[in-house]
């Protein structure tokens, strides 16, 4: 059974930095595209980054510069660095993987539940 486990979140103020992470049990980014939503009260969802099972990565623009998603050498690990954060970047960030899709473009427009396996989400409050 796969799980999907985040950490990282929690309150910091404007320009401050936060890590991140998505601990795979049952499952290997390899196999298909993995990546982080959020989902802020009355706003709609957002893919903000995403990796292929090749190791190629995708960002929103209005984190790109800012954020950089990784994966550890097991891949069974993502990382999303957060720098320069801003308000704006308040929500809940949810870790989500799909084996069905190699390449992360279904981040840019589904919401969490339609993917294959996620987490609980973590709180990022920038304030």
């Amino acid at each position: 059974q796969v799980q999907l486990v985040e950490s990282g979140g929690g309150l910091v103020q404007p320009g401050g930095s936060l890590r991140l992470s998505c601990v795979a049990t049952g499952y290997d980014y390899s196999s298909g595209c993995g990546g982080w939503i959020r989902q802020a009260p009355g706003k709609d969802r957002e893919g903000v980054a995403s990796i292929d099972s090749d190791g190629s990565t995708s960002y929103a623009d209005s984190v790109k510069g800012r954020f950089v998603l990784s994966e550890d050498n097991a891949k069974t690990t993502l990382y999303l660095q957060m720098n320069s954060l801003k308000p704006e970047d308040t929500a809940m960030y949810y870790c989500a993987a799909d084996s069905r899709w190699p390449v992360g473009g279904p981040f840019l427009y589904l919401a969490v539940p339609n993917f294959g396996n996620w987490g609980q989400g973590t709180q990022v409050t920038v304030s």
